[in-house]
């Protein structure tokens, strides 16, 4: 942020030449730091309503803690996705305030903290090896302050294992289904629940299931009405697409008096 540029923007709305609103509009289009390998977001939480994401895969250890660390000078929380074990040792190394999930491969540091949640998000799998998948989108929904209740190996080929939890997915107020092969939970589900349903494909699966292109496939020809579909083994972008109708939702959402 530029000192001098927020201060003749404040003077402006002082003297009455621009409003809160022209303001808070010009807030959202300051300039990033720039690192020289990243130019990093520092408005991305005033636009969007939450900061910028670390996408660790193709980035030296070295490049994630100077993007990590920009971010937390800034005040945001860090959330860091796609983070190798290897590459964890050297990142929590330099920043030991980042917590390390090796299931999700993720690390996130929250310093702000969160307004109790309204509510949550069922994160539901078919079978155990959807898991990791589900668990990015956990720690996503946490780093937004959204509660979450995972609901782990309840598949279409012990289908009992579902119906036994359909009121409680049906108190949910969105549900992120994670699912490889076919993907046919995010169907059943699909035509089981009133709330949005974010499906992510997986990987998993043998030979034709194609690295999960199938299990997308079929996802994407869903006869459940309304059904997002996100890409393959993105639990993150199954978060955010939450986030994004939740934040929406509260946003109409009537104030009492």
């Amino acid at each position: 942020m530029d000192p001098k540029r927020l201060e003749r923007l404040l003077e402006r709305v002082r003297a009455g030449e621009a409003s809160v609103e022209q303001a808070l509009a010009e807030l959202g289009n300051l300039p990033y730091k720039d690192l020289g390998y990243a130019r990093v977001d520092h408005h991305r939480a005033l636009r969007q309503g939450v900061p910028e994401v670390v996408w660790a895969e193709g980035k030296s250890p070295e490049q994630v803690v100077g993007v990590a660390e920009e971010l937390v000078k800034g005040g945001h929380d860090v959330l860091v996705t796609r983070l190798s074990a290897e590459a964890a040792q050297v990142v929590t190394g330099r920043l030991p305030s980042l917590k390390y999930n090796a299931v999700s491969r993720t690390a996130k540091l929250e310093q702000r903290p969160k307004p109790p949640s309204d509510g949550f998000v069922a994160v539901v799998t078919a079978g155990t090896s959807d898991i990791p998948v589900a668990e990015e989108a956990l720690e996503t929904l946490s780093m937004c302050g959204i509660a979450a209740d995972p609901l782990y190996d309840v598949g279409v080929a012990g289908i009992h294992r579902l119906l036994g939890e359909v009121e409680r997915l049906r108190r949910a107020r969105a549900v992120i289904v994670v699912a490889g092969m076919e993907g046919a939970l995010a169907s059943v589900i699909g035509g089981l629940v009133a709330a949005p349903v974010v499906a992510v494909p997986t990987s998993v699966g043998y030979g034709v299931a194609l690295g999960g292109v199938t299990t997308l496939f079929a996802m994407l020809t869903s006869c459940a009405s309304g059904l997002t579909v996100v890409n393959i083994d993105n639990g993150f972008g199954a978060a955010m697409a939450v986030v994004r109708i939740l934040s929406c939702q509260r946003a109409s959402s009537p104030v009492a008096e």
